[in-house]
């Protein structure tokens, strides 16, 4: 075994086309209010995960929900998975608070997430 291994997964990024109708959904299923409520994201806490609704997929086309793993470098990460045969969708980038975010596309084309906290 190479390289570095993840923290597990920490967020769950869910596509939505009904933000409201969504949020009512979720707060139902989570048994909790969102932390985060505003029209471009809605964020829960729950179980030591946080799940969060993007609407229209965050303007990233994504159709299916994204699991983001935790990871303690995020740059070394994608080059390992980069290396063992996955393509970068969306390089590291920084979305707040510290926290660095980025996509890639596993052999099958499904859609997963890095995410390191500073």
């Amino acid at each position: 075994m190479t390289g570095s291994a993840t923290q597990g997964i920490k967020t769950v990024l869910h596509p939505v086309s009904d933000l409201a109708a969504a949020k009512s959904v979720y707060t139902a299923l989570l048994g909790v209010a969102p932390q985060a409520d505003a029209p471009y994201y809605v964020g829960y806490e729950a179980g030591g995960q946080h799940i969060g609704l993007v609407p229209d997929g965050g303007g990233q086309g994504t159709a299916s929900p994204v699991t983001y793993w935790a990871v303690s470098d995020i740059e070394a990460k994608l080059a390992e998975v980069t290396a063992a045969g996955a393509t970068v969708k969306e390089p590291a980038h920084d979305v707040g608070g510290g926290r660095l975010v980025a996509t890639f596309t596993d052999p099958d084309g499904n859609v997963l997430g890095l995410l390191q906290d500073s």
